[in-house]
């Protein structure tokens, strides 16, 4: 009865979040359920609270990065990326989908896949119509890369945070062990779309609309950079990257309400006087979802003391040669399609925690099996979410083609590359 009612909470929490009746914060649900949990006497309180407490430095960390992608956008950082994307692509929908690609994987890298999600996507989209373009291969791979792009660094994705400590790697270790897995992942989802929209990519581009150049954002092109240098700075002194991040934020942040006229959004000028208030800054950093990922911590962990750590243990094999990756790659990609890969994520880290290669394997499965389905990543249902404001609704049977085609190629390709990474690291 109890792992029956734990799991009923988890599905409740995980159902709302998919569905967001009326744009309602995930947090609605998840907090009210984390604490049912605890009152019902499914998980001791104290328990509870040590989970929130070990999760806390990663949610704020999300909190933080949050904030550092919201503010480079309003300095201009991806009306920059846009820009340039289009003179790249020189008109050609092949060279825009490759400049795409380039793009959005360095920017999910290094700022998350959150911020190729909600800051990306649009600019994409309105590079594509400045370009001529037909819109669907770009605005795809905003999405795919948001997910599988996720793999190089440890701040790219929450699923990599949350595995990351225990992994026992330094930062660079870990970006050195997953850079073979990131560029055969990236190179296989560039495969899979150059074949799957081949007709869009060959398809005449209509007359380009033109549109503005913006100069290069150099201040903030700076402290991002010197942001991704202090992650990899700050860690063997045991300096949490959240606190890096919220340095980066609190840098861009000062700039833009030192000189607010002077600093585009979008390739537009903000009327001076108009500063960024802190109440938007607030927003910006997204505390009901930094809620939301606290409670579904303490719903899954009733879940898992409840047996479903037993049924793990037993679906988790011992050793760690290519077949074991394999096989914890492809559990975990399906663990991320029937509940998201949050969950999936803190429902596995745990079972795979001392044997590293198994754990990056997790990751591969957690980040790029989301692709497969909507449902898969909470960013690909934003992702969704911003395509239908914008008036270009996705194909969910597009979606679902695409990922049959670039799941499996990317899964393969992505675990080939950290089994041959992994015996040469000696992990």
């Amino acid at each position: 009865m109890a792992l029956l009612l734990a799991s009923v909470l988890l599905a409740g929490v995980l159902v709302f979040a998919v569905v967001r009746p009326r744009g309602l914060p995930e947090a609605v649900v998840a907090v009210p359920a984390a604490v049912l949990a605890v009152a019902t006497g499914l998980l001791p309180w104290r328990d509870a609270l040590a989970e929130v407490r070990e999760l806390g430095p990663t949610v704020g960390f999300l909190a933080a990065v949050l904030l550092l992608a919201f503010l480079a956008g309003e300095h201009g950082v991806f009306a920059y990326a846009g820009a340039l994307t289009a003179r790249v692509s020189g008109g050609s929908p092949s060279r825009l989908l490759a400049a795409v690609f380039v793009a959005a994987s360095v920017t999910t890298a290094a700022l998350s896949l959150d911020a190729t999600v909600v800051l990306l996507t649009p600019v994409v989209l309105a590079t594509a119509a400045r370009t001529g373009a037909r819109p669907r291969p770009a605005a795809y791979a905003s999405a795919h890369l948001a997910n599988s792009a996720s793999l190089l660094l440890p701040v790219s994705n929450l699923t990599n945070l949350l595995a990351f400590a225990a992994s026992g790697l330094t930062f660079l270790g870990f970006a050195a062990v997953m850079a073979l897995p990131w560029l055969a992942v990236i190179l296989a989802e560039y495969l899979a779309f150059r074949w799957f929209f081949r007709d869009d990519l060959h398809a005449p581009a209509s007359r380009p609309t033109g549109g503005d150049n913006p100069a290069a954002p150099r201040y903030a092109l700076i402290v991002l950079a010197l942001t991704l240098a202090g992650f990899a700075a700050a860690q063997p002194f045991g300096v949490h990257p959240g606190w890096v991040a919220a340095a980066g934020a609190l840098a861009l942040a000062v700039a833009r309400l030192a000189r607010p006229g002077l600093l585009p959004r979008a390739g537009v000028r903000v009327p001076p006087g108009v500063p960024v208030r802190p109440g938007v800054l607030l927003r910006e950093a997204n505390l009901p979802f930094c809620a939301f990922v606290l409670a579904l911590g303490v719903v899954v962990l009733a879940v898992r003391r409840h047996g479903l750590d037993h049924v793990v243990d037993a679906l988790v094999p011992a050793g760690a040669g290519w077949w074991q990756l394999f096989a914890v790659a492809g559990l975990a990609a399906l663990l991320a399609n029937l509940v998201n890969n949050l969950p999936a994520t803190l429902i596995l880290v745990p079972a795979v925690q001392t044997r590293p290669a198994l754990l990056l394997a997790v990751l591969i499965g957690v980040n790029v099996g989301p692709n497969l389905t909507y449902v898969g990543s909470l960013a690909t249902l934003l992702w969704r979410q911003i395509l239908h404001a914008r008036d270009a609704p996705p194909d969910g049977r597009d979606f679902l083609k695409l990922g049959a085609v670039s799941v499996p190629a990317a899964l393969t390709a992505g675990v080939l590359a950290l089994w041959l990474s992994v015996s040469l690291a000696g992990i």
